[in-house]
C-alpha cells in the first residue's frame, strides 16, 4: 500500500508543489535583479528608517546582496522588489 500512498499523495499535492517551485523559480530570479547604484533608498515609501540606512551605506548591486544585509527586513525587500520590478525600465 505505500506505492499506492505515494500515488494519491502526488496526486493531491500536485498543484500545491507546482506552486512551490514556481514560487522558488522567482525568489531565485530576483535575487540577481540589479539595484542601480545610484539607487535612493529614501524617497521609496515603506521602508523602515533602519533599512534605509543601512542599504544607502552598504549601497548593494543586486537584491539578493540586499536580502543578505544584517536589519534590513524580509518586508523591505518585498517593497524594494516591486519598486524595482515595476520601474525597472525607467531606472
Amino acid at each position: 500500500t505505500s506505492v499506492k500512498d505515494e500515488v494519491y499523495y502526488r496526486i493531491i499535492y500536485d498543484g500545491y508543489l507546482e506552486r512551490e517551485k514556481k514560487a522558488v523559480h522567482r525568489l531565485e530570479s530576483s535575487s540577481e535583479m540589479k539595484i542601480p547604484a545610484d539607487f535612493t533608498y529614501s524617497n521609496l515609501p515603506g521602508l523602515r528608517k533602519e533599512s534605509v540606512d543601512k542599504l544607502s551605506k552598504v549601497k548593494p548591486a543586486t537584491l539578493g546582496q540586499a536580502s543578505r544585509i544584517s536589519g534590513v527586513n524580509p518586508s523591505d525587500i518585498t517593497i524594494l522588489h516591486i519598486y524595482l520590478a515595476r520601474n525597472r525600465n525607467n531606472l
